[in-house]
């Protein structure tokens, strides 16, 4: 089965110091660079998939800022596409379905962020149009959430979304499975 890995959003603003800091995104970024670096080294397909934001009063990943920038850790090389979208599925409204069509990809490898928005909505997305997913849980970071006064905190919200993406969705995964040899 041919596989693709998508980076979902690993851009400076969800680091250290940027406008939407993530709860472990450096450790989650080292471990897509792990995986990158596979399927590199695989010669596989690699999809980087960068956020602009494109609604008024956008606090973060504002088109033309630092923020916006994929993070130096995975800058993509010239043979890898690397997709605009401006909602949280990679899908809606870009060619990525398209470009794993033309390139014959039955399994995507998912990573980046975040956990609770963009990740869990391409794995959906990628579900809903017949691709095989996994989604490697250790490569993707999120933040502690609010709810009806309640503080949510990211190991939490990490957990339950991994645990709602396990069936059907994605297979869960961890860096360590996907890159022993």
């Amino acid at each position: 089965m041919k596989r693709a890995l998508i980076i979902v959003d690993v851009q400076n603003d969800y680091f250290a110091g940027g406008a939407m800091e993530l709860v472990g995104m450096e450790a989650a970024a080292r471990n897509c660079r792990r995986l990158l670096d596979r399927f590199r080294a695989d010669a596989a397909p690699v999809f980087h998939i960068q956020h602009l934001a494109a609604r008024p009063g956008a606090t973060f990943f504002v088109a033309d800022t630092p923020g916006c920038e994929i993070n130096q850790l995975m800058q993509p090389r010239d043979d890898e596409a690397v997709i605009t979208k401006h909602f949280p599925s990679a899908f809606r409204e870009t060619d990525l379905h398209q470009r794993l069509q033309a390139a014959g990809i039955e399994e995507l490898v998912i990573c980046g962020a975040m956990s609770h928005m963009c990740i869990d909505t391409t794995a959906r997305a990628a579900f809903d149009l017949g691709y095989r997913c996994q989604v490697v849980a250790d490569a993707c970071a999120t933040r502690d959430l609010e709810f009806d006064g309640q503080r949510i905190a990211a190991a939490d919200v990490q957990a339950a979304f991994m645990a709602a993406l396990s069936s059907p969705f994605a297979q869960i995964s961890s860096t360590d499975e996907l890159t022993a040899s």
